[in-house]
């Protein structure tokens, strides 16, 4: 059974650093991109950041770029996406994706 499963998130004060994992299962990890979805409360879900797990190659939105990193480790079948310098408008619902499969999700909230 292919699964994408999160760990990470919480609760951060507005500059702060989270880093969210991504563990795959190994039938897919190296076939397809992962990429990193967010969800804001009321908002459409919107993609982050993306990573191509053969080449570790990155893009990402403008809003985060230089700020959030997305890396892999292959032996682990993981994906990671670093935050840095976290804002308010960081906050909502996080997913990682590889071509249909879906992490479970991972709430991040930012404060201030």
């Amino acid at each position: 059974q292919v699964r994408l499963v999160e760990s990470g998130g919480g609760v951060v004060q507005v500059g702060g650093s989270l880093r969210l994992s991504c563990e795959a299962s190994e039938s897919i990890f190296r076939a397809y991109p992962m990429t990193w979805w967010r969800q804001a409360p009321g908002e459409e879900r919107e993609l982050v950041a993306t990573i191509a797990t053969n080449t570790g190659y990155t893009t990402y939105i403008a809003a985060v770029k230089g700020r959030f990193t997305a890396s892999i480790d292959t032996g682990k079948h993981t994906g990671y996406l670093e935050m840095n310098n976290l804002k308010l408008e960081d906050t909502g619902v996080y997913y990682c994706n590889q071509w249909r499969y879906w992490g479970q999700g991972t709430q991040i909230t930012v404060s201030s």
